[in-house]
Order: structure tokens, then sequence, then C-alpha cells
């Protein structure tokens, strides 16, 4: 898919979505609106995500919480990208965000669409200073203020900057180093840059765990063993304990 239909169907999804093509996007609610099943757990390195289609309505997505914050929200869209674009897709375990055309077409457009949906140029735009876009002279200071209000990765917004041209390649290489340096000594939270997430389950699979144990389809044990790999141990819940306020 060209690269300009891969942007006017990353914004038709947002506008499908009821997202404009300037605001940030929730991906969490967006998930739960959309009833992707999606579970977050540690993998290995050079296993960013995957992503599974049964039928028109059943989406599974699994996302590695090992990777940073800002990684994760990059393979999620790369991974609705699947889900929701790509025609005649089954499923597709992903190393993400290596925009690489020659190994795997489907793997370089989801990545491309990941970037447009995660970081739409019209608001990227906005909220470069005229002064640096004249210049084509992108600062560390909107680069980090533009990163935390998408969510998104370094790498994800340098590509993205590169692409629209404002910031030269040694200039890509420079903002990759001490990135939770700068961030702290321009009191920023460096959450973004780390893991987290780990075992945490969007949509209904603990909702269609218990349905199916209450009907008697699937025994205690089993039942217990499908909330364990939520993370979820309920012999350690004690039931006599009050919620906080």
């Amino acid at each position: 898919m060209d690269d300009l239909l891969l942007e006017k169907a990353s914004s038709s999804f947002r506008s499908e979505n009821g997202l404009n093509n300037a605001d940030p996007i929730r991906l969490k609610s967006l998930l739960q609106k959309l009833n992707v099943i999606t579970v977050f757990s540690p993998l290995s390195d050079n296993f960013s995500g995957m992503a599974l289609k049964a039928n028109s309505d059943k989406r599974f997505m699994l996302v590695n919480s090992s990777q940073s914050l800002g990684k994760q929200h990059f393979t999620i869209c790369h991974e609705l990208y699947h889900l929701y674009i790509q025609p005649d897709f089954t499923s597709q375990v992903c190393h993400t965000g290596l925009f690489n055309k020659k190994a795997d077409k489907n793997e370089y457009n989801a990545d491309v669409f990941a970037s447009y949906l995660l970081l739409p140029k019209e608001g990227l735009l906005d909220n470069i200073p005229n002064l640096e876009i004249v210049k084509k002279k992108v600062s560390l200071k909107t680069i980090l203020y533009i990163e935390h209000f998408y969510s998104c990765s370094r790498r994800a917004l340098l590509v993205r900057l590169k692409d629209l041209k404002l910031i030269t390649s040694s200039e890509f290489e420079a903002f990759t180093i001490n990135i939770q340096k700068g961030a702290l000594e321009n009191g920023y939270a460096v959450d973004l840059y780390r893991s987290g997430n780990q075992n945490t389950v969007i949509g209904d699979y603990g909702i269609i765990a218990k349905q199916l144990f209450d009907n008697e389809k699937v025994s205690e044990s089993h039942y217990y063993s499908l909330l364990a790999d939520l993370g979820i141990d309920v012999t350690k819940i004690d039931e006599g304990q009050h919620e906080e306020d």
C-alpha cells in the first residue's frame, strides 16, 4: 500500500473512532471500545507483539510488557493495522518499528500506519513552533513535549520528524542518546521510556471465563488456570478484606 494511502487509512480510522487529526489517542480506552482482547505480557526482546483475528468480530492482541510504554503504544497501533486495515488478515507475530520495506511488506505497512495513527501530521505541526519549522531545526524541548503529549517512543517520533524533513540523519542519531537523562533535566517523568503494564488485560476475556465457569462449561481448576493466564491467583484473595475508599 502506498504511504499516502496508509496516511489516508489512519485518518479514516481516527475519524471512524471519534478522533480528530490532532489529538492523542487513549489507546487502552480505544481497545476496550473496540473489544480487542489485549494481553500485556513479558516477552523476548525480538517479539514486540502479535495480532489474531477470528471471523469478523473476534480480535486478539498480545503486547510485550518488557518493552517501554512508548514502544508498547506504537506496537498497539501497528497491530491495529493488521486487525482493521490489512485485507484477508488472520494472524501475525511482529517485531515492530523496523520500517523495513524489503523484509515484509505487511510489516512495513503496519509500521507506517502506526506512525501516522500515533503521530498525525496536523497534530505534530501544531505542536512545533513556527520558527523551528522554518529553520527545520526541532529542539529537544519540542521533542520532549510532543512525545509526552502523544505518549510515543522517541524512535517513533524521530522517524516521523525525519520523514517530514524536520530533522537530519545526524540529528536523528543525536536525539537517541541519553533520552532519560534529557527528560529528567527538563522536568519530565521517565515512565514513558520504561517497561510496564505487566499482566494487564483489556477486553472481556475474564468475563467470558467467568461465564464458562458459571454455566459449567469448564471446571473450577480450568477457570482458575484461565485467570492465572491473566496473572490472577484467586486462591490468594481475602474475601473478608474491605476495600479502601
